[in-house]
């Protein structure tokens, strides 16, 4: 893993959650509200506009996309943030800092696993939502600074 985003829980709805965190099958349209933020910031950040909602691309080039919670109940956001998913997501997310991943943490949530990663390898902003996206998450620049790091630790850069 080269790259961690972490997420906040799955999309309470059904036709959107697929097991990676912001990401949504192929054919899934409208986007949902967080995924369609994200993609504005990435055609600000690098002129990218993806053509769909599925992130496996970026999973296949070393990009881990974890959601804190797991599971949740459909149509009740955050109904599974306290049933014991964080603490396992935290070790997962422990590990991949160690292994010297840059962490991409978006919202409070996220952020309090500040702590594993290194100044130099740790991007923050507010999370992608509607209720938040204007308070720093618009222009934060998180893809074009990841790559940049990646340069600079003689990785590959992300083909976001």
């Amino acid at each position: 893993m080269k790259v961690v985003i972490v997420g906040q829980d799955p999309y309470p709805n059904r036709q959107h959650a697929m097991g990676l965190a912001f990401s949504v099958r192929e054919s899934v349209s409208p986007l949902p509200a967080s995924l369609k933020n994200i993609f504005t910031e990435l055609e600000s950040d690098l002129g990218i506009k993806p053509s769909n909602g599925d992130l496996s691309r970026w999973v296949s080039q070393g990009v881990l996309l974890l959601n804190r919670a797991l599971t949740v109940k459909p149509g009740e956001p955050a109904s599974h943030s306290k049933i014991g998913w964080h603490e396992l997501t935290e070790v997962i997310i422990k590990n991949v800092a160690q292994s010297g991943a840059i962490g991409v943490l978006w919202g409070n949530d996220a952020q309090t696993l500040a702590k594993y990663f290194s100044k130099d390898d740790l991007f923050t902003a507010p999370h992608p939502s509607p209720l938040s996206v204007y308070r720093g998450f618009y222009g934060s620049k998180p893809f074009s600074k990841v790559n940049n790091r990646l340069v600079e630790k003689g990785l590959t850069p992300i083909k976001w």
